[in-house]
């Protein structure tokens, strides 16, 4: 018990630090059978986040409905956090394109093969993905799985993070039961509170075993990629990683410090969802830590946060579907020696602003999206299958950039309509681990 304490005290940060250093080290050093030995852990960590993060969207769902009636504010606040996805979107679009623009990441590129196995993905018409985020069993949605059509429009299996949405919608339809039957289902009302604070204690135990897990992926990681097939597209890897700093940094902080808040207490309250979407590369898995996040560390009012997280988690991709369809757009321009119009660089933009609403919640986002912006601009999608075999990798930032995303905007938005403790903001908490028993839920 001694020991665990004393590895309780150290700072989370540190913590998962240690990890993703030791995790780098053994995969290194082990090389490709550091996957067999510590994957399991980080396959461990993955399937422990997702347990978690469906019961947890669900009762936070509905119980943040519910604590809305009286209040006229819900439209409002729906509109301004779409505002705000769409905005920062757009931004992202921007840094893309401008950083690809500078860097030239597909200019004097040579001896890149297509990916063999690579087949281009089928685009869903945006009537099926908006059809589909209703879901026909709201039991299968909760489970992880759920019934809706393909691109075809036939009906089809649509797993894992792509029900999110579906879990949403559900929720927040009991939610508003809830408030419409008033005092008939009081004792309900509370009984959703409870078990969303049941879930909130039980994500706290989860985070725990961050460093553990962040160990495992990182080894596996490393020991399976090493840094052979890194070379050939080293300049677009840096490009990306650059264009996803500096859209964290420059905008991001940018919004806060015009909001007057200091961007440096948001990203050290913001980092434990930042790392885990950094290790995971996985937005859905991130949720239950970026919604802690949010209202323990940032001070969002936690109804609210309730509400947005999970919605930002389904349809709000700076990374993955705005900064790296731009960059890849200019990176195919390159390597094929194609001069980018006017027209093709607005088409760029508003398919990348608009598809990542559309396309957020399909398997394989940023393929899918990467693809839609390809087609509208009249690319070569072959330019695609380059980037097959890098896209763990990519994928790391492109996820933490999302992220982030996802825990800013409720911050401005509570900023703006007074949801937002102050107090709690400047405090500049970092810890996501176990609360003292005194904490107010």
């Amino acid at each position: 018990m001694a020991l665990v304490r004393g590895w309780l005290r150290i700072p989370f940060w540190q913590r998962v630090l240690a990890g993703f250093a030791l995790g780098a080290l053994a995969g290194w050093a082990l090389g490709p059978t550091a996957e067999a030995w510590f994957g399991p852990l980080g396959t461990l960590y993955v399937n422990l986040i997702k347990m978690i993060a469906v019961p947890l969207v669900f009762f936070a769902v509905m119980n943040a409905v519910a604590s809305l009636h009286g209040q006229k504010s819900v439209a409002a606040l729906g509109g301004r956090t779409f505002a705000w996805f769409a905005a920062t979107a757009a931004l992202a679009v921007l840094v893309g394109l401008s950083v690809g623009w500078l860097m030239q990441p597909g200019a004097g590129v040579s001896g890149l093969t297509a990916d063999p196995d690579y087949t281009p993905k089928a685009l869903p018409r945006v009537v099926d993905v908006l059809l589909n985020i209703v879901p026909t069993n709201p039991f299968q949605a909760l489970a992880g799985v759920a019934i809706g059509k393909d691109a075809d429009g036939a009906s089809a299996v649509v797993p894992g993070a792509s029900t999110v949405l579906q879990v949403i919608f559900f929720a927040g339809l009991v939610g508003f039961a809830l408030v419409k039957l008033g005092e008939r289902t009081a004792g309900l009302r509370t009984l959703v509170g409870e078990a969303s604070d049941t879930m909130i204690q039980v994500t706290r135990f989860v985070l725990e075993f961050t460093p553990i897990g962040t160990f495992g992926l990182i080894a596996g990681l490393v020991g399976a990629y090493g840094f052979g097939k890194l070379l050939p597209l080293g300049t677009f890897v840096l490009a990306l990683y650059v264009a996803c700093a500096l859209h964290i940094v420059v905008v991001y902080g940018g919004l806060l410090l015009a909001h007057g808040l200091n961007p440096v207490k948001f990203f050290k309250g913001a980092a434990p969802g930042m790392q885990i979407a950094f290790v995971s590369s996985s937005s859905f898995a991130s949720m239950p830590a970026a919604i802690r996040s949010v209202t323990h560390n940032l001070g969002v009012n936690r109804d609210y946060a309730a509400f947005a997280v999970p919605l930002g988690a389904s349809i709000k991709m700076d990374g993955c579907g705005a900064i790296y369809p731009a960059l890849t757009a200019m990176f195919v321009a390159q390597y094929f020696g194609i001069d980018l119009s006017a027209t093709q660089l607005f088409t760029i933009l508003v398919a990348s602003v608009l598809g990542s609403f559309g396309t957020a919640g399909v398997p394989g986002t940023a393929i899918v999206m990467v693809t839609l912006v390809l087609s509208a601009a009249n690319l070569p999608l072959e330019g695609i299958a380059f980037l097959v075999a890098i896209d763990r990798v990519l994928d790391m930032m492109r996820t933490m950039t999302n992220v982030t995303g996802q825990m800013l905007v409720p911050v401005l938005v509570a900023r703006e309509t007074g949801l937002l403790d102050t107090k709690v903001y400047d405090a500049g908490l970092t810890e996501v681990g176990v609360a003292p028993e005194t904490e107010t839920p």
